[in-house]
């Protein structure tokens, strides 16, 4: 089991595809591995065995059948439970959906299936994807397999913890300001937000509807460009689906290289509230860009100051207005409905009951920033705050092929360190909400681990829209370079569960 569950899901790919392994097999040893690690975890909200091991058996008999797979069928995943899939429970975290099971399946979950991807469950997260520590959860939260007393990131921390705890080798997440990277980062895993319109929203339980984007979750970066490739392209389903093909992700991942790239290193992150082991790392990582051949410079995107604010006023407006649709009338919980109370009052006790209390707190100030004297105050400000930060990157891509930050100010922290203090927990996502509000491209890919703490510290590499290939040339070449140093993957350090 433990042979299978620490291949890369290129190699599992390889070893179904020629028969050396049966899908059932592989399949077979992560669910195993999810049995003997996942309840001190706690990445996986719903494992669907029965489901999975369907799954398997189709692939192994396509196999036999001598029809050509997919470089992914017969791999395991672990789906961030914000996909509705077809006949398994769908919740987004939250008590509002619990016991909800969809009649159908969204877009990335389709073309999981039909390239063989085996499903094995959906992951823990943060409510409707709102926090960035994956302690908002209404069903608990979920540890940090290198010190399961930290925080996975959020809001998509069940789906890297599952990469990083060995359960799963691909997982999907969603990226609103950061919940795919920043996650990514802190369990020393690799995750990518795609531009923005790059893969399909249909079916994803929307958030932030400007903001939200899918994105592959893996150890590698080429396992990341595969499932890319997967689930990525063109949706006649969601109208902000770029028509556009994918760009040729895989081919950058297999010849990664840095060599005549310019390089702009944003030097409008850092100082204060930055931890001094993950800014080390950092610099060692731009220093290695320049020894791989990349031309490195100084960028400044002053914009980006406002950037945090102008995102906790644009996310929650949407936000407000996303989840007014649980109302109790449709699907989902409903509280209060004895036959003599209206309408309203079962909506509200119902919201009262199945929202939690970020989810509260942003639709509050949501609501407030869209109301009637203040929408160009706060909302219509922020929008604006929101174009000043696409300039500043278009500028920057003037100049240069990619630019590179910290993904994260700090390594993981303590689980309930945060929890009261709502400003140090949207901190988290500084270095990650501009690449969200300009819609562009960005990967973390692991460059160490912090001295002070021994945890993964994540470089986040960002390109310009529908330039996503840039992110894997970049990111694979860095990884390689990093892991030729260290002599093996970041992931080897990590203690044994």
């Amino acid at each position: 089991m433990d042979d299978l569950i620490r291949l890369t899901a290129a190699e599992l790919g390889a070893r179904v595809a020629d028969g050396s392994v049966s899908a059932v097999e592989v399949t077979e040893a992560h669910l195993a591995r999810i049995d003997a690690v996942d309840e001190k975890v706690h990445a996986f909200l719903h494992v669907d065995r029965e489901g999975a091991l369907a799954q398997a058996r189709a692939v192994d008999a396509k196999r036999a059948e001598g029809e050509r797979l997919s470089p992914l069928a017969g791999v395991p995943l672990a789906l961030k439970d914000i996909f509705t899939t077809e006949g398994v429970p769908t919740t987004a975290g939250s008590r509002i959906l619990d016991g909800w099971i969809p009649p159908y399946d969204a877009t990335v979950t389709r073309r999981l299936k039909e390239a063989g991807v085996v499903i094995l469950g959906k992951t823990n997260m943060d409510e409707f994807a709102m926090g960035s520590s994956t302690e908002n959860s209404a069903f608990g939260h979920t540890g940090n397999p290198w010190d399961l007393t930290r925080v996975p990131g959020g809001s998509g921390g069940g789906s890297s913890a599952a990469l990083a705890a060995f359960e799963a080798p691909l997982a999907i997440g969603t990226d609103t300001g950061g919940s795919v990277r920043q996650p990514a980062s802190v369990t020393g895993t690799v995750g990518v937000k795609p531009t923005y319109g790059g893969i399909s929203r249909y079916g994803m339980i929307a958030f932030s509807s400007s903001l939200d984007q899918a994105g592959p979750c893996a150890r590698n970066v080429l396992d990341a460009a595969l499932l890319h490739e997967v689930i990525g392209g063109h949706d006649p389903l969601d109208s902000t689906s770029i028509d556009a093909p994918v760009p040729p992700v895989v081919e950058a991942a297999r010849n990664g290289t840095a060599a005549g790239l310019r390089v702009g290193v944003i030097t409008d992150f850092g100082g204060e509230g930055f931890q001094l082991g993950v800014m080390r790392r950092f610099e060692e990582a731009v220093a290695l860009l320049g020894d791989l051949g990349a031309e490195v410079t100084e960028v400044s995107c002053p914009s980006f100051e406002a950037a945090l604010a102008a995102y906790y006023l644009i996310a929650p407006s949407e936000c407000s207005s996303n989840l007014a649709r649980f109302d109790a009338m449709r699907y989902g919980l409903r509280i209060g409905d004895d036959g003599t109370r209206p309408a309203e009052e079962v909506t509200s006790l119902t919201r009262e009951a199945g929202f939690g209390a970020e989810v509260k707190r942003r639709i509050m100030l949501g609501t407030y920033a869209l109301s009637s004297g203040y929408y160009d105050a706060y909302y219509g400000s922020a929008q604006k705050a929101r174009t000043l930060v696409v300039r500043d990157f278009q500028r920057a891509f003037d100049h240069v092929d990619v630019l590179v930050a910290p993904t994260t100010p700090t390594t993981a922290f303590p689980i309930g360190e945060r929890a009261d203090d709502p400003m140090a927990m949207y901190r988290a996502d500084l270095c990650t909400i501009p690449v969200s509000l300009a819609g562009n491209a960005a990967l973390s890919v692991p460059c160490g681990l912090a001295p002070e703490d021994g945890l993964p510290v994540g470089l986040q590499i960002i390109a310009p829209a529908m330039a996503d290939e840039r992110l894997y040339r970049v990111g694979a070449a860095v990884e390689a370079a990093f892991q030729a140093r260290w002599g093996h993957s970041i992931l080897e350090e990590a203690p044994a569960l």
